[in-house]
Parts: C-alpha cells; sequence; structure tokens
C-alpha cells in the first residue's frame, strides 16, 4: 500500500500526478489506523505518560496524518473534479469524526492531565509547556467532559458541519462557473474595457470553443466589469448575477441555493456551544482569541464604525455627485460605485489602475517579492526544477539561509481558471517538526490573478501586489518558524485574530519607494514606476478609505452578530441581521435581492466563524509593526531579523500579545489602524 499510494510515502515531494480519486480513502483510512492503535499503546503504559513520550509521539501521529491529506485538500481547492470531490466529502467526514474521537479520549486526556500535574512540569520549556495547555484547552472543546450521550450527539454535529462547510464551498464553485455570457467581438456592451480585459474575455471564449468574448464570474473578468464597463445594463446584469451566487435569487435561482446549509450551520454551530456550556458560538469562538469577550469585540467594531461611518458618508455623498453630473445617474447603484469611484480617481489623481498595470507585471513582483526577502529577513528564494506539480503554471521554490542550506519549500499557483476556487490564501503542506530527524515546513501559497495572454504578460493591480504581498506575508509565518511541534509551529497554535499580523504586515512594502523599486517596473522596457506616478499613488492611497472600512465592518458585525444572537427559536435571520448591520455602519445599501451571505466562504466553509473581526484586529497590530520599520529603516535587516526572531520564528509557542511586546517594547497603540487608514485626525 505504501508504495504504490502517493499519499502514504514518506517522501519530502509528493508526485501530484501520481495521485488518483481512488487513493484518497484508503490513505485516510491507513492513517487513521495507525494513529488509534499507536495512541491507545501508550494511554495503556503510565510509564509513556512523560511530555517526551506521550505528547512527542501524539504530535508525530497528528502530523503524518494532516500530510497525508494536504495534498488532497490542496487538489481540491486548485483542481477540482467531480471524482475527486466526491472522495475528498467522504475523507473530511472520516477526519471529522476521527478528530472528535480524539478530542473526546478520556484515557489521552487523562494522560495530558497527569503531564500537567507533575512536579517537573515547570521545568519544561515554555513551548512544550504551551503544547500542554493547548491539548487540554482542545480535549474541553471537542467536550472530553460531557455525559456519553451529549458527546455522541457533538460527534454527529461535528461531522454534519464538516460536510455542509464543504458543500457550501462546493456550491459557490459550481455557481462561479455555471453563469457565463457570450458577445461578439466589438460589441459595443464591451466598451470601456482595457485591453488586458478584453484578453481575458477572448481567452476564456478560446478556451470554450466559442466566437467573440465570454464573459465569466471569475474574479479578475468580474472586477474588470464593475470597474470599466461603460455599459450600465451590462454591470447591472454581471453584478445581479455574482451577488446572487448559490441562493435563492438572480439567474440560478435554486438551482445551488445555499439559503438552507446557512440556517442548519448556525442552528448546529449554536447547539455544539451550547453543548460545551458556552451562551453561544461566538462565545465559543473567542476562547481561542485575543479578544476574549464579546463585549470587547463589539466595542472594537463599534467605536471604529462612529469614526468611520462620518467619513463614508461624505464620500459616498461626493461620488453620488459626480456620478450624476457626470454620467447622469441619478440614484447610484452598487453597480455603479466601482465604476464611477475609478472614474473620480482618475478625475482627482490622474491616476487609474490600468495605467498602474504595465508596472506590474507578475515576473517583476515575484523578483521583487525575492529581493525584499532576502533584505529584510536575510532569506533567499531558489527555483527547485525537477518537482511534480498539480498544474503547469505551478512553481515550488527552496527558502535558503545565510549559510547556504534550503529550510523550507513554499509552492505558488497564481493564476484564475475552471476548476479553482476563488480568493487567495495561505496553506499548510507540511509543518516543521523535529521529532527525530528535522522536517522542513511547506506551504501552498495561492491566487487568483490575470494569466498571461498571447499579447500579455500577467498584469497585476496595484490590489492584486498587496494581495501577493499579503499571502507571502502568512507563508514566512509558517516557513520562519524555529518550533519543532507541528501544533505551535508557523501559523499553528496562533490566536486567531493575531494570525493576520504577517501578512497585514507585508501589505505595507507594496507603499514605500525604496521596496516599490523592486516590486515594479515597466513590462516592456523594465523602467522604474515614474515618481509622478507614485506622487498619485501615494496622494490616493486613502482615497475611499472611509467606504473600504465600513465594508470591512459591515462584514465583521453581520458575522460576529449572527453567531452571538443566534435564537432556536426564532432562526438564522441571514437578511434581517444583515439589514441591521447595514443600518447602523453601511453607506452603500444593495436591493432586497442580493444574498452577499449566500457566498461568503469566509465564514461558512473558511475558518472565520464569528472571527472576521480578526482582519480588522490584527491590522491594528501590523500597522503598529511597522510603524517601527517606518522608524528605523524599510529594509533594516536589524529590525527585520528581530521581527522574525520574535513574531515569525516562534510561531504559537507563546501568547500572540507576549510576541508583539517583545518586538515593540510595548503593548499595541489602537489608533494604529486609523493612522494607516488615514482616518486618525
Amino acid at each position: 500500500m505504501t508504495e504504490t499510494n502517493p499519499l502514504l510515502r514518506a517522501d519530502e515531494f509528493v508526485a501530484y500526478a501520481e495521485i488518483r480519486p481512488e487513493h484518497v480513502l484508503p490513505a485516510v483510512q491507513a492513517r487513521i489506523a495507525d494513529y488509534r492503535a499507536r495512541i491507545e499503546a501508550l494511554v495503556a503504559d503510565p510509564a509513556q505518560h512523560r511530555f517526551d513520550a506521550l505528547m512527542l509521539a501524539w504530535e508525530d501521529c497528528e502530523d503524518a496524518l494532516n500530510r497525508c491529506f494536504a495534498p488532497v485538500g490542496h487538489l481540491h481547492n486548485v483542481c477540482d473534479t467531480p471524482e475527486l470531490r466526491a472522495v475528498y466529502g467522504e475523507a473530511i467526514e472520516l477526519l471529522t469524526d476521527f478528530g472528535t474521537e480524539i478530542g473526546q479520549h478520556a484515557g489521552l486526556c487523562a494522560a495530558v492531565r497527569a503531564i500537567r500535574a507533575r512536579p517537573d512540569f515547570d521545568a519544561l520549556p515554555v513551548a512544550a509547556r504551551k503544547l500542554v495547555d493547548d491539548a487540554l484547552l482542545d480535549f474541553r472543546l471537542a467536550g472530553v467532559d460531557l455525559p456519553a450521550e451529549k458527546q455522541q450527539r457533538f460527534r454527529v454535529i461535528a461531522t454534519e458541519l464538516s460536510r455542509l462547510s464543504t458543500e457550501f464551498e462546493q456550491a459557490v464553485l459550481d455557481a462561479t462557473e455555471a453563469w457565463t455570457l457570450d458577445v461578439p467581438e466589438g460589441d459595443p456592451r464591451l466598451a470601456g474595457l482595457p485591453e488586458s480585459a478584453l484578453a481575458l474575455l477572448r481567452q476564456a471564449a478560446q478556451e470554450a470553443k466559442v466566437e467573440g468574448c465570454r464573459i465569466t464570474l471569475q474574479p479578475p473578468v468580474y472586477q474588470a466589469l464593475m470597474m470599466h464597463a461603460d455599459d450600465r445594463a451590462l454591470r447591472e446584469q454581471v453584478y445581479t448575477a455574482y451577488q446572487t451566487r448559490a441562493s435563492d435569487q438572480g439567474p440560478n435561482a435554486g438551482r445551488f441555493d445555499n439559503g438552507p446549509r446557512i440556517a442548519q450551520i448556525l442552528a448546529l454551530r449554536h447547539e455544539a456551544a451550547r453543548l460545551l456550556g458556552f451562551a453561544n458560538a461566538a462565545e465559543e469562538s473567542l476562547a481561542t482569541k485575543m479578544a476574549e469577550t464579546p463585549e470587547r469585540v463589539l466595542h472594537f467594531l463599534h467605536d471604529l464604525a462612529a469614526r468611520a461611518k462620518p467619513v463614508a458618508e461624505r464620500e459616498i455623498a461626493e461620488l453620488a455627485e459626480f456620478a450624476r453630473t457626470r454620467f447622469g445617474i441619478e440614484t447610484l447603484q452598487p453597480w455603479d460605485v466601482n465604476y464611477a469611484s475609478e472614474k473620480l480617481r482618475i478625475e482627482r489623481y490622474a491616476l487609474s489602475e490600468e495605467e498602474l498595470k504595465p508596472y506590474f507585471p507578475l515576473e517583476r513582483a515575484m523578483a521583487g517579492l525575492h529581493a525584499l526577502t532576502e533584505r529584510v529577513f536575510g532569506v533567499k528564494l531558489v527555483e527547485r526544477s525537477g518537482v511534480d506539480l498539480w498544474h503547469k503554471d505551478a512553481r515550488c521554490f527552496d527558502l535558503v539561509d545565510a549559510r547556504g542550506e534550503a529550510f523550507a519549500v513554499v509552492y505558488f499557483d497564481l493564476f484564475a481558471r475552471s476548476g479553482k476556487r476563488g480568493g487567495a490564501w495561505m496553506d499548510v503542506a507540511q509543518s516543521r517538526k523535529r521529532i527525530g530527524a528535522l522536517q522542513r515546513p511547506h506551504a501552498f501559497l495561492t491566487c487568483n490573478f490575470a494569466p498571461p495572454t498571447p499579447e500579455l504578460p500577467s498584469l497585476l493591480t496595484h490590489d492584486d501586489l498587496l494581495t501577493l504581498l499579503h499571502e507571502f506575508g502568512h507563508g514566512l509565518h509558517h516557513l520562519l518558524t524555529e518550533i519543532d511541534y507541528p501544533s505551535l509551529s508557523g501559523i499553528e497554535g496562533v490566536e486567531w485574530d493575531a494570525v493576520e499580523l504577517p501578512s497585514q504586515f507585508m501589505e505595507n512594502f507594496g507603499w514605500h519607494r525604496e521596496t516599490l523599486d523592486l516590486l515594479a517596473a515597466g513590462w516592456q522596457r523594465r523602467e522604474a514606476l515614474p515618481e509622478r506616478l507614485f506622487q498619485r499613488m501615494l496622494a490616493a492611497r486613502h482615497y475611499h478609505a472611509g467606504l473600504f472600512l465600513v465594508r470591512q465592518l459591515e462584514f465583521a458585525l453581520f458575522d460576529f452578530r449572527l453567531h452571538l444572537e443566534f435564537d432556536p427559536a426564532r432562526g438564522a435571520r441571514v437578511q434581517d441581521l444583515l439589514s441591521e448591520v447595514r443600518r447602523e455602519v453601511a453607506v452603500i445599501h444593495p436591493p432586497a435581492w442580493q444574498r452577499f451571505a449566500n457566498g461568503f466562504t469566509h465564514i461558512f466553509s473558511g475558518g472565520y466563524a464569528a472571527g472576521y473581526y480578526s482582519y480588522l484586529w490584527a491590522e491594528v497590530l501590523s500597522a503598529d509593526a511597522f510603524a517601527r520599520f517606518e522608524a528605523e529603516g524599510i529594509t533594516d535587516a536589524d529590525t527585520g531579523r528581530a521581527f522574525r526572531n520574535e513574531v515569525l520564528a516562534v510561531g504559537g509557542s507563546r501568547p500572540a500579545l507576549e510576541s508583539f511586546i517583545a518586538f515593540r517594547g510595548r503593548e499595541p497603540d489602537p489608533s494604529a489602524l486609523l493612522r494607516s487608514y488615514g482616518l486618525a485626525a
């Protein structure tokens, strides 16, 4: 089995070309069986109830299972097929059920409690003590102390939630790909679209073997249509299709509807939280976060809203007047906002995304990313050839230290395509581990940028560049870890509302001349970004910052209140609650048929349930951390070394607040977030 199943081999590099759907379930079942047998043997022998025996063996078991399934999860995200989807769903249910079994294992919990109670416990290293304490919290959150019938109910809920989460994400992908609009080349409806967008539409048509141009709901296409299409009716048509995906509304109404799944997910999360003794799912979520109490989260969000909404109201009033006088749009609609906003930005700052794009070819951005990483963190990226990857566009790099030693691996998969879920993310391929020999960390870094066309290379918007920096920040957090326990290395074990600190921190490098010169150059003549454009970029940096911030607050408050206020007697109340939140913080009010929640994968199929506020919470930390670089030198190697040692290297081995204080010398300054948005005054 081990030799023929690529998911069970001990090789460091996975043979992706060999993986077949029929490999998945046997591999997962084999790893679970090994894990279960090893844990039972350890629990049965009291002599093994020591940190260096039990905890390290448990880490080894967990890591083997994660390494077996990581390639499957990745392929599901980037190369989805009906055959893989079917076995992926079954495997997720097996893994969820087994995870709950381990979390409710009374014997294992007792053994870990015995380690915690040993007289020599305080002599263990800090990371070792954190590993034990985190495990005991996880036992509590898995229901280890519940009576048998409640434990069984908890397991059923966990398995059902994993199934619903998978189905939710698949429905969004299917709905995104189900809608297309074919338009003849030169059709007047395409007026205003830049050549880079038209090239994407032609390419989509060629791939589908149809004439002319094909409009899809892929993110680069949707964004280009909303920003540049002069035809207001076309913008409305595309907006309607996108904003009703996987719902009971729109052109595919009812076909992929996530509405019933949302109701089930919220009810089950609430029931699980109540079983564990929490008032609701929001309180349960905060058991593993910095914020600690719902009151603290709500105060943070409401305070920000009170500061940001007046700014956003001025911005939207000004935009509505501009749209009325310039385009004759009497009532500004959501499908007009990006279009009018871009036109106003061009008028005010003589700056458009299309004017910037020729200076952000992906290859230059990647080269700049390498140079930046070497200057700030002392690490080189060296492309590795001959690795068996999942798609021709995927690339593999070693991270090499000052001694010339390759200590980590990162995979990039950066272009939008069919069968790949939207968005951008970093995922763990394997974690650093030193139980015996050292296991190097590997990370997947995935984006959905516009691919190259026969006429043009892949050209990024400045927002795309910030996305690349953001995801690479997550990657560095995982790859530069020096913690040897997989459960605490890299991003693992870090409080969820602090996990965005390194990613948001890295975005700042996209706004400084010194580092932008590394990341940007004209794709034809390789000339630097002209100073006039750079100055216009800086002038426009906080353009519509209020509108952006209230949008984030809308998402965060909706998510948190949805989980905090859920009442089984009243049901999910999704649209009602969303309307309430919008009345408080929003300045753009979509039509009643808009179904934003039905595609909100972050909270219904990602890790951000009752935690979307984390983006803003962590931005306080990241803005304040970067202020030290602004004071001491944007690419200062000593400051970079301090950030690497005190934040990136320590992973989840200590509380995030301690790591921040170790780097900054004090607690975070809450006003740093407002300063970063240009709203401090």
